[in-house]
């Protein structure tokens, strides 16, 4: 259970009984005839006609928030780099930004989180509901070549027809770029382009260049859904965190309570298994079961492989609190329940 406090931590819903206005239907937005937001409605734009993306928008591509290095291979990424991570996964990520209250930086814009665009024609701000913010300037002006480091680094935008543009520098190297640890230096730039083909869709490809860590720039896609009739709900770290000295043992303490599992045992396991209903995400997980030797592995989302440490029989370790394999008698298909600190969610094997 200890391997995986920090990916509890960072996905687990948060609900407050006193939130305001999380069921405040948004004005002057499309409708169905059933009264639904009509999130395939044309896209709204300004007065000057361009695109209008304020909203609030529900990022639901989890990979990358969890792994940004998923679709590079092992020898684009500096040794000290990859060594940096696996100390960092073998911490348990306790110095991961989320758990010392400290601002995300550049892994924010594809981080699975909530955010608000508020769009003026000069300047364009994005609400986290951490209370941090980015502005992204559209008045002309250019980027700093010796700015001063900062959490959040600074951002200027443009629009090339109807994408908006976005090049950011000035990134402190304090912040990961994801949850599993992957560094940067302050000579990290990044360019966004967001795009708005419809009225509940907004599609963003981000681009990482930082020769010092990495061989290559590379892109990543996110996609978000419009969430309207609804509000940002403040969720302040500092209101919940709890003292890191209790934050005690390794990633790797699970392999020493690890049992054997036959390997008919273990191919019996292994295929693709998607999250049923219900779940509280935007769109169901997929998980890849693999088995290479007498070891299991698994792959939620694209995010990589993870190796599974089995506890017994059917409980194995690695991901989030763990998952179980059930089946209820011979003839019937195995079922995956990852362990969380929201409920179990059931997986169909495909």
């Amino acid at each position: 259970m200890r391997t995986v406090v920090l990916v509890i931590l960072l996905s687990a819903p948060v609900t407050f009984l006193n939130a305001q206005w999380l069921n405040r239907p948004t004005a002057g937005i499309p409708r169905t005839t059933g009264g639904k937001p009509n999130l395939t409605a044309p896209t709204p734009r300004t007065s000057d006609g361009k695109p209008d993306l304020s909203g609030v928008w529900d990022r639901i591509s989890a990979k990358y928030g969890a792994n940004i290095a998923a679709d590079l291979k092992p020898e684009e990424i500096q040794p000290s780099a990859q060594a940096l991570v696996k100390q960092r996964v073998e911490d348990l990520g306790k110095d991961h930004m989320a758990i010392l209250c400290l601002p995300l930086g550049p892994g924010y814009s594809t981080a699975q989180r909530f955010v608000k665009i508020i769009q003026t024609p000069s300047v364009i701000v994005l609400l986290d509901e951490d209370l941090t913010y980015r502005q992204i300037y559209l008045d002309g002006r250019t980027l700093e070549t010796d700015p001063q480091p900062t959490w959040m680094g600074y951002s200027v935008g443009h629009w090339d027809g109807d994408t908006l543009v976005v090049e950011s520098n000035g990134f402190n190297d304090r912040t990961w770029l994801d949850t599993m640890g992957h560094p940067h230096t302050e000579a990290l730039r990044t360019i966004e382009r967001y795009r708005r083909p419809d009225f509940g869709h907004l599609e963003m490809q981000m681009t990482f260049e930082d020769r010092a860590v990495y061989a290559k720039p590379w892109t990543v896609k996110i996609n978000s859904l419009l969430a309207p009739d609804t509000e940002l709900i403040e969720a302040v770290c500092k209101d919940n965190a709890k003292s890191l000295e209790h934050w005690v043992g390794k990633a790797s303490d699970e392999q020493k309570t690890e049992v054997k599992v036959a390997p008919a045992i273990l191919a019996k396991y292994a295929g693709t298994y998607v999250e049923q209903p219900k779940f509280w995400r935007t769109l169901p997980r997929t998980i890849e079961i693999s088995v290479s030797g007498d070891t299991l592995f698994g792959d939620l989302d694209g995010r990589g492989k993870v190796r599974l440490s089995a506890q017994s029989q059917t409980n194995f370790t690695g991901i989030q609190g763990g998952i179980d394999f059930v089946q209820k008698d011979p003839a019937a298909p195995v079922d995956l329940f990852v362990k969380h600190v929201s409920g179990n969610y059931r997986f169909a094997k495909k």
